[in-house]
């Protein structure tokens, strides 16, 4: 599960703001989807993006993330590991070690 003291930390900001009301499963998503938005706008003209930038729409998508997980029930890492463990067989070592073909054209 994600760090107690950052969904502590995540909990508290939006229930002083009275924010949680807002943090429907639609909205976090859209929300998700702007902030990746914002998060490859950094990569837009230069693939050198200022590092601190990066960093802080990163933040952004992974605190949506993390609420959605939260909103949804699930723990988010748990989930990755199951998708991790579903990758893993779509994409075995010896035929995709090193290359980025699509698992369906391996």
């Amino acid at each position: 599960m994600a760090s107690t003291t950052v969904m502590t930390e995540l909990e508290t900001f939006a229930g002083e703001r009275d924010w949680a009301q807002f943090h429907t499963p639609e909205n976090l998503v859209k929300s998700i989807s702007i902030e990746a938005g914002e998060l490859l706008e950094c990569f837009q003209w230069n693939p050198d993006a200022d590092p601190e930038r990066v960093t802080d729409e990163l933040a952004d998508v992974l605190t949506y993330c993390l609420l959605l997980a939260q909103r949804l029930g699930v723990d988010p890492d748990q989930i990755v590991l199951d998708k991790l463990a579903k990758t893993r067989e779509k994409y075995p070592v010896d035929r995709s070690r090193g290359r980025s073909t699509k698992y369906d054209q391996l």
